[in-house]
């Protein structure tokens, strides 16, 4: 009895060695798997770690100062600012001296218009390092200085005639500088200043005022 007991023993011993060895075996596996992925892992933080920054976009032409500023350059943002300085107060007199509502709505537009191109003139300006004037030109201020005397319809009708003529004989040159500046922020300027002065045009257009005489003057001063 004690001989059979002895040889059913020894598979069970053999047994236990081998699900030992088994469990070694998987642990040693485990080990590794864990090893590799530790190691993949630092590869990888410092891949992006040493990898190159992703670039901000660069800003486009328009998006800085580049380019000569050319003679023209500067006596379009003299106009700019100067036109302001006189169609700002003219469309400040509208709201209390004109007798049309078209004329106070068409006031508005250059208060409005005018207020946005000035703030941009002045940025230019010192962007660009090209002084401007403070004060509008004589001329200007006389013509101020006419509609503050001016009342109801005649207010209404010197107003139209002084602002449409004022604006088509900028807007020609408006054309000639955004078509020929080699300044980014020049042509900005001109682009802005050309949808704010057909919004004005059409605005005063829109009183049913502007005469045949007032574009007359305005075409004569076209080069031919």
């Amino acid at each position: 009895m004690m001989k059979s007991h002895a040889r059913k023993t020894q598979p069970t011993s053999s047994r236990g060695r081998l699900i030992a060895a088994t469990v070694a075996l998987i642990a040693a596996i485990a080990t590794v798997s864990v090893w590799l992925s530790q190691r993949n892992s630092s590869a990888d933080e410092s891949a992006s770690a040493h990898a190159p920054a992703a670039r901000a976009p660069l800003a486009g032409p328009e998006g800085g100062n580049t380019g000569a500023v050319g003679a023209l350059d500067k006596t379009f943002l003299t106009k700019v600012r100067q036109a302001g300085l006189w169609e700002m107060p003219a469309g400040r007199l509208a709201q209390t001296h004109a007798s049309s509502e078209a004329i106070k709505r068409a006031g508005m537009h250059l208060l409005e218009g005018h207020s946005k191109l000035d703030q941009l003139a002045r940025e230019d300006s010192e962007a660009l390092n090209v002084p401007i004037p403070d004060r509008a030109t004589a001329e200007q201020q006389g013509w101020v200085d006419q509609l503050e005397k001016a009342r109801g319809k005649e207010f209404d009708q010197l107003f139209v005639d002084l602002l449409r003529a004022s604006h088509g004989k900028i807007f020609i040159t408006i054309g000639e500088v955004r078509a020929t500046t080699k300044n980014s922020l020049i042509r900005r300027l001109a682009t802005q200043t050309n949808n704010t002065v057909q919004d004005h045009m059409e605005v005063l257009e829109d009183t049913g005022l502007v005469t045949d005489a007032t574009l007359d003057d305005v075409a004569s001063t076209i080069p031919k």
